[in-house]
C-alpha cells in the first residue's frame, strides 16, 4: 500500500473517533473510567470468523451503552458504520504468526486482528490512558488534546510559511511569464513548493480530524490558505508538461507529490516528471506557456474556449499579441467576450509588471532576470 492511501486510511479513521463524535465520547468514557478495552469497527466475514464467545447485543450505538460494556473483559464489536453495538465480552483469535511490535496481550491481539482483517482496530490501554489506533499496517497512537491542539498550531505556522514562499514564486513565474522569460527552473521550483504545501496540508488536517469539533478553527484557516493551491499546479503541469508526455496533468502532479522529501529537493526529478530529459543546469533551458493558467485566472472562461484559444494560437504570447478582432475569431468567443479579455489581460500584465503590489520571492518583478 502507498503512503497516500495509507494517509487517506489514517484520516478517515481518526475522523471517525474524533471528538465531537459519538464514538470519540464513548472512548473519553472508558479512559476516565480507567477500564481499558479493545474495540473492532467491522462485521465483515473475516472479522466474525475471529470471533468466540461473548454476548450477542444488536443495539443502537450510544457512549454510555459502550462505557458499560467496556468494563468486561473481552471485545467489543461494533458495525462497520460504528453504529451498532454487535459483540461484547467476545475474545478475539488472530494468526499468531502475523508480525506484532506490541508487547502487552490486548495491543498485540489489536495489531494482528487490524493486519489480518484491515479493520480499524482501537485498543484503549486501562493503565496508561493511551489510545492507539491499528487500520491494516498503519499504528496510530493518539495524544491528549492540548498536546494535539498544540502541534497543529505549530504545523500550521509551518504551512502560512510555506504558503508565502509559494506566493512569492508564484507571483515571479507570472511576471516572467508575460514577458517571456520562463524556464524549466521557474517552473520546477513552484511545482517543489507547491508540492511542500499540499504534503504540509495533510499534516494539519491529521491533527485537524484529531481534534475534531476542536479543530474547526484550524480547518476554516487552512481552507482558506489552500485556495486553489492544487488547481493551480495542475494548471501549471498543464502549461509547461512536455508534449511527448501523454500522461495527464493531474497524473503528473500526482507523481510529483509522491516524490520524498530527499527527492523532491531535486529539480531533475521534477522535470523528468514533466517528460524532459535535460540535466544540469534548468536555468538554460528556457519554455514558453501554453496559457491555462493566467487564462483561467484572468477571466472565467469555460475550459473549452481556454482549449480553443491555445489550440489557434498555440501559446500565451501569441495570445498577449492578438488583437480583438483575431481573438473573437475563436470558437465560442464572439467579439464581445473577446473584447472583454483583451482589456483584462491588459490590466493584469500591467498590475505584475509595472503596479508590484506585492512581491515576495525577492525579485523585482520590473527586473528582468
Amino acid at each position: 500500500m502507498n503512503n497516500k492511501n495509507q494517509e487517506g486510511l489514517l484520516l478517515e479513521s481518526l475522523r471517525k473517533i474524533a471528538p465531537g463524535t459519538e464514538l470519540g465520547l464513548g472512548m473519553e468514557y472508558i479512559l476516565q473510567g480507567k477500564t481499558g478495552g479493545l474495540i473492532v469497527i467491522g462485521d465483515s466475514e473475516e472479522v466474525l470468523k475471529l470471533v468466540n464467545g461473548g454476548f450477542y447485543i444488536g443495539c443502537g450505538f450510544s457512549p454510555t451503552k459502550f462505557y458499560e460494556l467496556a468494563k468486561m473483559d473481552g471485545a467489543i464489536i461494533l458495525s462497520s458504520d460504528g453504529r451498532r453495538i454487535l459483540y461484547a465480552n467476545t475474545h478475539l483469535f488472530p494468526n499468531p504468526e502475523i508480525k506484532t511490535t506490541e508487547t502487552g496481550t490486548r495491543h498485540r491481539t489489536a495489531e494482528r486482528v487490524a493486519k489480518q482483517t484491515n479493520t480499524l482496530v482501537i485498543s484503549i490501554s486501562q493503565k496508561r490512558d493511551v489510545i492507539t489506533v491499528y487500520k491494516g499496517n498503519i499504528r496510530y497512537m493518539l495524544e491528549e488534546p492540548r498536546v494535539v491542539l498544540a502541534k497543529a498550531n505549530q504545523a500550521l505556522q509551518t504551512l502560512e510559511k510555506y504558503k508565502e514562499g509559494l506566493d512569492g514564486l508564484t507571483f515571479n513565474l507570472t511576471v516572467r511569464e508575460l514577458e517571456d522569460l520562463v524556464t524549466l527552473f521557474d517552473v520546477c521550483s513552484v511545482l517543489q513548493r507547491s508540492s511542500i504545501v499540499q504534503k504540509t496540508e495533510k499534516e494539519v488536517k491529521k491533527y485537524i480530524y484529531e481534534l475534531g469539533d476542536d479543530g474547526r478553527l484550524l480547518s476554516m484557516q487552512t481552507e482558506e490558505l489552500m485556495a486553489n493551491v492544487a488547481n493551480d499546479s495542475i494548471n501549471i503541469v498543464t502549461d509547461y508538461n512536455h508534449p511527448d508526455n501523454k500522461s495527464e496533468p493531474s497524473q503528473i502532479m500526482e507523481k510529483v507529490n509522491t516524490l520524498s522529501a530527499d527527492e523532491l529537493l531535486d529539480l531533475n526529478r521534477i522535470a523528468h516528471i514533466l517528460g524532459y530529459k535535460t540535466v544540469g543546469n534548468l536555468k538554460e533551458s528556457t519554455l514558453q506557456p501554453r496559457g491555462v493558467r493566467i487564462l483561467s485566472d484572468v477571466r472565467r472562461l469555460p475550459q473549452s474556449i481556454i482549449i480553443n484559444l491555445i489550440d489557434k494560437f498555440g501559446n500565451l504570447k501569441s495570445i498577449l499579441d492578438a488583437s480583438i478582432d483575431e481573438l473573437s475569431e475563436v470558437a465560442g468567443m464572439g467579439k464581445i467576450r473577446a473584447n472583454s479579455l483583451y482589456d483584462r489581460l491588459k490590466k493584469y500584465s500591467e498590475y505584475y509588471l509595472y503596479n508590484e503590489p506585492y512581491n515576495r520571492g525577492g525579485i523585482s518583478p520590473k527586473i528582468k532576470v
